[in-house]
């Protein structure tokens, strides 16, 4: 039988259907073009050996099996026949999807398998596993898995912590399992988010790379296994506890989906296939810079300071106005309130409804924060209902920030929140929410079994509701920063908050490598206060700008305090960002190998407009700079070269950055532009056009 190939976007998928067992990826990479059917099979079973889709011990794997579980009665092992044609819906050049049925009787278990591949060469994959037996049968482990060549040979990974999010780490692939495991109740903020194999010193612009990411919000697995017959796995899924799973007799369990990607020329471009999956979604209005409040104020809401506020951020341009944690019931601190989500009578008699008419008043649209899967003890919502809280009926899991977990898994407990929301959605009109999740899930119990599963369902079926009862609304995914970045939230939210530090250093970091998953448009970037107040760090305004310049741009800084010299300055870089955001939010994301670890050069390529921005981490070692060398431009297109925003001062700029230049797309990217000798945490920002001539 000819195989199944899925082809677009220059890579392509060859799914093997011969025989009547489960069917095996032979390959996943580039394109192989018009290669003969008939002689295709037997030359990539010969080089690239595969195991089925879900591979067992009865298709002679002995590696980590792609499906684990267990009955009460005798241990049936499983082995999959295929249960009627496979289902193939592929167009040549614009991907296609298979969907495939297995069953094995004696076992008791039906398997539907979804492959798909989009128009940009991200391959997708989810399985569905029935129960057809009449005794119960539990899931312990159900992932997706792609194979891998031997010439994958290194890894790259992510780790991190609260405020330092996407700490890159690499490795070499060698034989046995590389495992990444997330039993926090939310991605994480160390959760990888990407787990990518490729060949020796792979970077940003070369070198061939594939990875993996299990869009789900709850625990998961990414792993890599290697083993001496010569085959190796990429998987990922969700990461079960013993028990949370059990299927009764015509019961289903569906994996998230699991997103592959490839690429022949390192990781931008397999980060630009998956900033095209996200951006298929269709298009999206301007992002609104932001403002919110948090760091400006904290829990202090008296209104007069807070209309002052928005009056300040009117001036400097910003366009959409948060209110943060503080404005509900018994919310003085961190300690109380957390589900009594009723405006606070003390503290805003009259409700929000006069920040609410100034800010719109002013042209801003307003937000509003919710921390909704979250409950303190003190708080009425507690002392009523203490049994919604996630955890054994006789004993509390230990907290975290004061707070625990609310059961959403419990209809009274969903129904509750869907109605506050709602009806503050509704009375105040809201134009956007930020959704926090302050904590990891621990001892999370429901009805009886391991609820960190029901609990994500739960979630994402609540923000869904929102969603269609309020069509206009947009949701922000913030989880104590970035703890809550996956694909699984980002299906039915609008950005996430990438990390709770605003130190531009830090973030120039963070948003490099989160930058992997999610396009600058989704990722919220704020200009903090000159002295950062995560890390203590002061910075100039103008690299604390050119930072948040490149993500969904936001103020978080008391701009009250602000000295007019800082609001105008800030008003010029808001002005910039709002006329290069048509390129920002909708170009191709590049990223140099720029030879000295000290410099940082990334930008943004649309349409004969680019964006560039030099970056000074740290002091440099040699006295002579490297130069700028700026990929993905047009080669043979002639660009004019200008600097975007306020020079930095105080350093030594060569000639082209006082007037604009004129060079061509090849020259750019093949000897570069004379480079700056920036001070450590400086950036240059560079904006370049295609002209004629």
């Amino acid at each position: 039988m000819s195989p199944v190939i899925l082809s677009a976007a220059g890579t392509c998928l060859v799914l093997d259907v011969a025989g009547s067992d489960l069917p095996r990826v032979r390959y996943f990479g580039a394109d192989l073009g018009a290669v003969a059917e008939p002689h295709l099979l037997p030359a990539l079973a010969s080089l690239t050996p595969a195991p089925p889709l879900v591979p067992l011990q009865g298709d002679s794997w002995y590696g980590r099996p792609g499906l684990s579980g267990s009955r009460t009665s005798a241990h049936r092992p499983v082995r999959w026949s295929l249960y009627g044609p496979v289902e193939t819906r592929a167009v040549p050049g614009s991907g296609g999807s298979v969907t495939i049925t297995a069953t094995d009787e004696q076992a008791g278990l039906r398997l539907v398998s979804e492959l798909a591949m989009d128009a940009g060469g991200v391959v997708t994959m989810r399985h569905a596993l029935t129960n057809t037996a009449a005794d119960p049968y539990r899931v312990d482990e159900l992932t997706c898995a792609l194979p891998l060549p031997a010439r994958a040979d290194e890894l790259l990974d992510f780790t991190g912590r609260w405020a330092l999010e996407k700490v890159p780490q690499r490795r070499p692939l060698a034989y046995g399992v590389w495992s990444r495991e997330n039993r926090r109740g939310r991605t994480g903020h160390d959760g990888t988010g990407l787990l990518v194999a490729g060949t020796s010193g792979f970077g940003f612009r070369h070198g061939e790379v594939w990875a993996a990411h299990a869009g789900w919000s709850g625990d998961h697995v990414h792993y890599v296994e290697r083993l001496t017959e010569g085959v190796t796995l990429l998987a990922a899924g969700e990461l079960l506890a013993p028990g949370e799973i059990t299927l009764g007799e015509g019961e289903t369990y569906e994996t998230p989906l699991v997103y592959f990607t490839w690429s022949d020329s390192g990781l931008d471009a397999a980060a630009g296939r998956l900033h095209g999956h996200l951006r298929s979604r269709g298009p999206r209005p301007a992002r609104p810079v932001t403002l919110n409040n948090w760091e400006a104020t904290y829990f202090d809401h008296g209104l007069d300071r807070l209309l002052a506020l928005a009056d300040r951020a009117a001036e400097v341009g910003i366009e959409r106005f948060v209110l943060d944690d503080g404005w509900f019931r018994h919310r003085r601190d961190d300690k109380a309130g957390l589900g009594d989500w009723y405006v606070d009578e003390g503290v805003w008699p009259d409700g929000l409804h006069p920040l609410a008419k100034h800010v719109r008043e002013l042209g801003m649209q307003f937000g509003l924060w919710f921390e909704p899967e979250m409950i303190n003890l003190d708080s009425d919502l507690a002392r009523e209902h203490p049994e919604w809280v996630l955890g054994r009926v006789d004993r509390l899991p230990p907290p975290q920030r004061n707070q625990h977990v609310l059961d959403l898994a419990r209809p009274e407990a969903f129904d509750y929140l869907l109605d506050r929301i709602s009806t503050l959605v509704g009375e105040y009109e809201l134009d956007y929410i930020k959704w926090d999740h302050n904590r990891d899930i621990a001892e999370p119990v429901h009805d009886g079994v391991a609820g960190v599963h029901a609990q994500t369902v739960a979630a994402y079926r609540l923000i869904d509701e929102l969603r269609r009862r309020h069509p206009g609304l947009e949701i922000e995914s913030c989880s104590s920063g970035g703890a809550r970045i996956d694909y699984g939230i980002l299906a039915r939210t609008d950005r996430v908050w990438t990390s709770d530090s605003n130190d531009a250093l830090d973030r120039q970091a963070i948003q490099r490598w989160t930058g992997l998953l999610v396009p600058p448009e989704l990722m919220g970037s704020h200009v903090g206060a000159p002295r950062d107040h995560v890390t203590g760090r002061s910075l100039a305004l103008s690299f604390r700008c050119a930072t948040a310049l490149f993500g969904h741009m936001g103020v978080e800084w008391d701009l009250t305090s602000a000295s007019e010299a800082e609001r105008e300055e800030l008003a010029e870089w808001i002005a910039l960002h709002k006329r290069l955001r048509p390129t920002l939010h909708g170009g191709t994301v590049v990223r140099a190998d720029h030879p000295d670890p000290a410099v940082l050069l990334h930008g943004v390529v649309r349409d004969g407009h680019a964006v560039f921005a030099c970056v000074q981490l740290a002091s440099r070692v040699a006295t002579g700079p490297a130069p700028l060398r700026l990929p993905g431009l047009d080669p043979e297109a002639v660009y004019e070269v200008r600097v975007a925003g306020r020079r930095p001062t105080g350093v030594g700029l060569p000639q082209w950055t006082a007037a604009p230049v004129r060079l061509r797309g090849s020259v750019l990217a093949g000897l570069g532009l004379p480079s700056p000798a920036l001070k450590p945490a400086t950036a240059l920002v560079i904006e370049l056009e295609a002209v004629q001539g």
